[in-house]
């Protein structure tokens, strides 16, 4: 199993876009700071502005959303699951993708965190 921590500027909305949109299971709720999330052997700890993950680095620096380090979430029709986010509003920083070893694209929590969707070739 593989352990991920986003940081994230709402808990429950983070968990609500999470279970609803890409499959995941509320494992425990300590909301407004904390939500761990499972996808199969992906755990994935969402950590809001009251967690201790979002405390300021010693030198100052605050964690943020965003950026472009990601999960990866295997799909079996990457198109039919893209249209189905996009009728359900979810943002994409993409189009789809075709390389060697499958197709791609981009899609964003509510936090602007990337997820990665993945249908192998």
């Amino acid at each position: 199993m593989a352990r991920f921590r986003y940081i994230v500027t709402d808990v429950d909305q983070a968990v609500t876009f999470y279970t609803s949109n890409l499959g995941f299971s509320l494992e425990k709720n300590f909301a407004p700071a904390v939500a761990i999330l499972q996808r199969e052997d992906l755990e994935l700890v969402v950590s809001g502005p009251k967690a201790s993950a979002a405390r300021p680095m010693t030198d100052g620096s605050k964690p943020v959303s965003g950026g472009w380090n990601r999960i990866v979430i295997l799909v079996e029709d990457l198109a039919e699951f893209v249209l189905k986010l996009r009728e359900d509003g979810v943002k994409f920083r993409n189009e789809i993708m075709v390389g060697p070893g499958g197709s791609q694209i981009l899609c964003e929590d509510p936090s602007g965190n990337p997820i990665e969707l993945f249908q192998p070739a």
